[in-house]
């Protein structure tokens, strides 16, 4: 398929629409990520295998972002960005349809880790989509809104496909995925106007990324600075339930919280980003350091606290709107990878989070100390952009 096949389709009636079709594939995305996460249980009784070893699953599918984004962002540098995303979309409900029919654990780990292949490309090029279809100067809230349907997967698309498996099994969870993975390259053919392709890009181009220190350094920021709100995030239900004795409803009201939480902050950063790209970048980094030093207390004072903790932390979810946008100013024609690239760097970051609070809380510490090893990730990513500003000045590119 191909934007040429797909040129008599309607053009978008609005920005508010491209951003609209292109934050359900977020959705999409963000639901199959995270209730993965809550369904982990439920397919590791169905294959007969440990929890540890059920976890291997999500592991295949942060592998797969990471292995998908640069191969599939440089593979499809001549697609029409339009086409790309119908495409990506396609791919993405063909795995996740695929996985809710495997019928071992072995063959439903390789398909979550195909479902993870299309994730960094997706949001890659909705992120210049959405970029393009709005003012210079609206660039960080466009992405922001993108962005938002990842988001707001967490506080609904999580909680409709956890009540799903409840009632249908969980394998319908998957099902679901793969129904709003069509819904989404149908909405992105209606509402996203095709756009010539560059004749220029080539995956020599894009390759052209790896060579910019500006990028290695922006992505850095973003695999350090947000492994501090995953070590936090990862543990929040097993520091509901075992240090403060919470319910699995009292969980899912904290996963809520969380939810929600990323949602406002991210759309509060993309407004600020607009006008002042490096002072949102630094609040993001700096108050989510100190909420996170403040955080172990506040988990081990109750669940209302601890709700105004998990709150307050996700202005660190905020940086990801930010370093995209500063990854479009500073990738030069090799837009499409580094953009791309950013995604693999998050998924990083969601693995080197968890395993370093784990660590910690190996050493005989409680859930709530994760708190200070968020806290060390976040002031990391804090220095690592002032690195990232002192070089670009140094360089003479600000």
């Amino acid at each position: 398929m191909t934007d040429t096949a797909l040129s008599d389709a309607p053009r978008a009636l609005s920005p508010n629409a491209v951003l609209l079709a292109l934050a359900l594939g977020g959705f999409a995305i963000g639901t199959t990520e995270f209730a993965s996460m809550a369904l982990l249980p439920d397919f590791a009784t169905h294959y007969d295998v440990s929890e540890a070893r059920a976890a291997d699953a999500i592991s295949a599918y942060a592998l797969g972002v990471v292995v998908g984004a640069p191969v599939l962002a440089v593979a499809g540098a001549r697609l029409r960005k339009r086409a790309m995303l119908i495409w990506l979309m396609l791919a993405f409900a063909v795995f996740n349809t695929l996985s809710a029919l495997a019928p071992g654990f072995a063959s439903f780990t390789f398909t979550r880790f195909l479902s993870g292949l299309p994730h960094g490309a997706y949001f890659g090029v909705s992120a210049l989509v959405a970029a393009s279809v709005v003012p210079v100067h609206r660039r960080a809230t466009a992405v922001a809104w993108v962005m938002m349907g990842l988001t707001i997967a967490t506080t609904i698309g999580v909680p409709a496909a956890s009540l799903l498996s409840q009632v249908t099994g969980w394998r319908s969870a998957f099902i679901l995925v793969g129904i709003l993975s069509l819904a989404t390259a149908l909405a992105v053919w209606r509402k996203t106007p095709p756009s010539p392709a560059d004749s220029t890009a080539s995956p020599l181009r894009e390759l052209a990324a790896l060579r910019n220190r500006q990028v290695w350094l922006t992505l850095a920021t973003g695999a350090v600075g947000f492994g501090g709100f995953f070590a936090v995030y990862t543990y929040i239900a097993s520091t509901v339930q075992t240090t403060l004795g919470g319910s699995e409803t009292a969980v899912a009201v904290m996963l809520g919280v969380a939810g929600l939480g990323m949602t406002i902050f991210n759309l509060l950063m993309g407004a600020l980003a607009d006008r002042h790209l490096n002072a949102s970048a630094f609040a993001s980094l700096g108050l989510g350091t100190i909420l996170l030093l403040l955080y172990p207390t506040l988990a081990a004072s109750g669940l209302w606290p601890m709700a105004f903790g998990v709150f307050a932390i996700c202005v660190l979810g905020g940086i990801s709107t930010v370093l995209q946008t500063r990854l479009m100013n500073v990738a030069g024609e090799a837009q499409q990878l580094a953009a791309s690239l950013h995604h693999a760097a998050f998924n990083v970051a969601n693995a080197v989070g968890p395993f370093l609070a784990a660590q910690v809380l190996l050493a005989g510490h409680g859930f709530p100390a994760s708190g200070y090893v968020g806290a060390a990730l976040a002031a990391g990513g804090l220095v690592l952009y002032a690195i990232t500003l002192w070089d670009a000045r140094r360089s003479g590119l600000e």
